[in-house]
Formats: C-alpha cells, structure tokens, sequence
C-alpha cells in the first residue's frame, strides 16, 4: 500500500543592505538581500520545512539552528540536500513540490525556471515535480512596503517503492 503524506512551509525575512539576494539557490541581481543566519534562501526554507513536516520530522530550526555558528553564510542548497536525504531515510520520495514567493520588489518571473532547476538538482527529482510562482501582495504589508521577502510551500511525498 502507498502511503501519503504533505507538508507545509512557511518563511519570512527582512531586505537588508549588504546581503546577495538569493533565492532558490539562484542569485538574484538586486541592491538588497536578506537577513539570516544562512544565506536567507527564504524559498528553499519554506521547502525545508514542507518536506520536513510532511516527513514528520521537525522544522529546520532544530535540525539546523541559527545558533550553531556551523550555518552561518551557508547555502540553504546544502541545507535542503540534507533535507532530501533525512526525507528518504525515512522511507520517503518526494513526490512535488508547490511554492509561491511573496515580494513586491524585485520581479521574480525571469529567475524562475533556474530556481526550479536548482531546487530539482538538489533534491534529485525531475523539474517538472517542482513548482514555484511568484506574487506580489498589491503594496500591502511588510512586502509591499518592500521590506522583506516571504515564501509558502507545500510538498507531497510518498512512500518509496
């Protein structure tokens, strides 16, 4: 019998002077970056957790808190590798992934398809299994003010074979 389970992630950070922005393991050219112990990959955190929760397997906080000076500056790419890799000793394949990026400034749409292709590499599915869409929230709230960058997921996994 296959056996499903799905996750839910969320993740939030200030724009912040001196940082890259990265996003989905992607660089993305802008004069703000986000805040974080890591690199502040908010979208590839929202999928941490995701696959995380639906694994039953905590949050990213306590597999990699910001408190362990090992993580900071890390790519969040390394981090979901992990991810992927406590997701299948449980038994687990990730079936798909659904992520939306919340951010007013600056247009995400370009950067799109790399992103996909980064986050698929990392966790070894194909890109189709991965979406990822970005919004704005209409100038509303801390985004829409421009001061931080959110992301939501949602992952899907299944038992392995």
């Amino acid at each position: 019998m296959i056996d499903f389970r799905t996750g839910i992630g969320f993740d939030a950070h200030a724009l912040a002077a001196g940082r890259r922005l990265v996003l989905g393991g992607v660089l993305i050219p802008y004069h703000l970056g986000l805040a974080g112990h890591s690199d502040g990959d908010v979208l590839v955190h929202a999928i941490m957790d995701a696959l995380l929760g639906a694994a039953g397997l905590g949050d990213k906080g306590e597999h990699f808190p910001s408190s362990d000076p090992q993580y900071q500056d890390i790519s969040s790419l390394v981090l979901l590798r992990q991810v992927g890799e406590l997701v299948s000793q449980g038994g687990w394949r990730v079936s798909n992934i659904d992520a939306t990026m919340l951010a007013q400034k600056p247009k995400l749409g370009p950067f799109i398809s790399a992103m996909k292709e980064q986050i698929s590499i990392t966790l070894a599915i194909p890109a189709g299994r991965v979406s990822i869409k970005a919004t704005t929230t209409d100038y509303l709230g801390f985004i829409g003010r421009e001061e931080g960058i959110a992301a939501c997921a949602v992952a899907l996994l299944v038992t392995q074979p």
